[in-house]
């Protein structure tokens, strides 16, 4: 009994990580799902968020912020993270490669 069950404990260990690797999907940073923080460690987006919102990498506050996202911090600075702004990040940042 113990042989008949190894073959299928062994497909029940390897399903997951099928599934997984099937379901593996390129993405592309957002302003509303993307952190602060994976933003700054990438250069090129970091560009773009300093680009739009001129000072705002180099805040000494902005380590504070690196779990949330862009989106999440324009309650507290709406007058310098606008809708407008946002969006104009987020048609930049639609532009880098995709994210695995």
């Amino acid at each position: 009994m113990t042989r008949a069950l190894l073959p299928a404990i062994a497909l029940m260990m390897l399903a997951p990580t099928v599934a997984f690797a099937g379901d593996a999907t390129a993405a592309h940073y957002s302003t509303s799902t993307t952190t602060i923080g994976t933003l700054l460690d990438d250069p090129a987006a970091k560009a773009i968020v300093e680009k739009n919102i001129p000072g705002m990498t180099t805040s000494a506050q902005i380590d504070m912020a690196r779990g949330m996202t862009l989106k999440d911090i324009q309650q507290y600075s709406s007058d310098q993270v606008t809708d407008a702004k946002l969006a104009a990040i987020d048609a930049e940042l639609a532009e880098l490669p995709a994210t695995n």
